[in-house]
């Protein structure tokens, strides 16, 4: 769907067009507005953007160097973001589709670092292999009254935060019935995730190590929204702590990570990692999924 103005709105009000990133068979998928001409836009009007659509929202702006093809910029209705996997993988879909570029790699400059966009059958995006480390007695106390839960409900994997562009806080789950029984206290997540700095918690359990699939949910700290339907950045950094674990059969091939069950929307999130072809050491994530009109 594409947003479009009605006739007595100022002049210079971007078009908006609706997407849906991730999707799973055709459905699902997490929305996303997309404004490809923003250069002339203010940060406060990006953010007002986000606010109409009500979700994560991406800007598609001129490069800011030679050494680069665009500037990405992303906001939630409450506040900018270093980085949006789907935003990205959907502008660059958008833009493939409309004609603006073609096939090929095209070098993003985002608030959290170059991203690499690949464009052909499919859109892929660069993130870094991830780090993770363990969360606290305390912190992971303080998670599980917040979700709800005890610890009988946890696999037996450690509660972790894990980043590659943005940290999110990794919850290993018994069961895909545990994590999707989920009830999170929302009133008290944007202060647990402060204290976790955090940008948000993401319970998972691992459905099937040998085909790849996981399945997790995410809970925003405070996007203005409690749960997103699919989250390209905490799948990422997912993929890279089940990589250390020993839970990626093969890196080359990677993960499809399902998410938004609960939500009515399931969703289908594609990680593998570029393997170096001298060592065999995977070198960075790439990230992929469906992308839909919002009106398909």
């Amino acid at each position: 769907m594409t947003a479009v103005a009605p006739a007595d709105t100022p002049a210079g009000t971007p078009t908006v067009t609706m997407v849906n990133v991730f999707c799973h068979q055709g459905a699902g998928g997490n929305p996303t507005g997309l404004v490809l001409d923003a250069g002339a836009l203010s940060a406060a009007e990006m953010r007002r953007v986000a606010e109409g659509c009500g979700h994560e929202s991406g800007f598609v702006l001129p490069a800011p160097d030679t050494e680069s093809d665009f500037q990405f910029r992303y906001f939630v209705p409450r506040h900018e973001m270093e980085m949006c996997g789907h935003a990205t993988v959907g502008a660059l879909w958008l833009l493939r589709r409309d004609g603006r570029i073609g096939d090929g790699r095209f070098r993003i400059v985002t608030l959290s670092g170059p991203v690499v966009g690949f464009v052909g059958d499919r859109v892929e995006i660069t993130q870094p292999l991830g780090t993770a480390d363990p969360v606290d007695t305390d912190g992971r106390d303080a998670i599980l009254s917040v979700l709800g839960i005890d610890g009988s409900a946890l696999a037996d994997r450690p509660v972790e935060n894990a980043r590659t562009s943005r940290t999110k806080t990794l919850v290993p789950m018994k069961s895909v019935d545990h994590l999707n029984a989920l009830t999170p206290d929302f009133a008290r997540m944007e202060a647990l995730c402060d204290r976790l700095d955090s940008t948000g918690l993401y319970p998972y359990a691992v459905i099937d190590r040998d085909d790849g699939a996981v399945e997790a949910r995410q809970f925003p700290r405070s996007s203005g929204y409690p749960e997103d339907a699919a989250t390209g950045i905490a799948a990422t950094a997912l993929a890279s702590a089940l990589l250390h674990h020993g839970l990626v059969r093969d890196p080359a091939t990677g993960l499809r990570i399902f998410q938004g069950r609960a939500m009515g929307s399931l969703s289908e999130i594609r990680v593998r990692f570029a393997v170096d072809p001298a060592t065999g050491r995977p070198m960075h994530c790439l990230l992929s999924g469906e992308v839909m009109p919002a009106d398909h």
